[in-house]
């Protein structure tokens, strides 16, 4: 009967067999774990970006402005969110929605009052400015797959 020793490279054992004291072999699996499931959080990662962008609406967007005897009328392809400040002779409005520079003349009782509507960073400016104190109602309603705002302009009464 033989030796079970290595001494000259002719065992029954593999090479590399923790059993026979050798060096471990070099295993792939570990690595190749770790790219798989580095691959799929990868891919998970980017089908929620993919469906976000997908649900996810966008900014209001302002579609149309008509001039009316009394007022303005927006119409918006959905509701935006809306605040509004009164000042002596002027009243501002600031919607959460994008849009384009406009701007016009209204005569109210005879009083001239301009309108503009002019973007900043945080959304639309609607503004009405006059000689004296103004009065602004708004209204708004969806209707025709948009959202409609009136803005009803009349001099405050002292």
């Amino acid at each position: 009967m033989g030796v079970t020793r290595s001494e000259s490279g002719e065992h029954s054992t593999a090479i590399g067999d923790p059993a026979a004291g050798g060096p471990a072999p070099y295993d792939p699996r570990p690595r190749l774990r770790l790219r798989f499931f580095a691959s799929l959080v990868l891919i998970g990662l980017l089908l929620g970006l993919l469906i976000g962008r997908l649900v996810d609406p966008g900014p209001v967007r302002l579609e149309a402005v008509q001039a009316l005897p009394e007022g303005l009328q927006l119409r918006f392809d959905r509701e935006p969110a809306l605040h509004q400040e009164y000042l002596d002779g002027a009243f501002g409005m600031l919607v959460q929605a994008e849009g384009r520079d406009q701007q016009g003349e209204l005569r109210i009782d005879g009083m001239p009052v301009r309108w503009r509507i002019q973007p900043s960073e945080r959304g639309l400016l609607v503004n009405f400015v006059a000689v004296r104190a103004l009065r602004v109602q708004w209204q708004g309603e969806e209707r025709d797959g948009g959202w409609w705002m009136v803005l009803e302009v009349s001099p405050a009464t002292p």
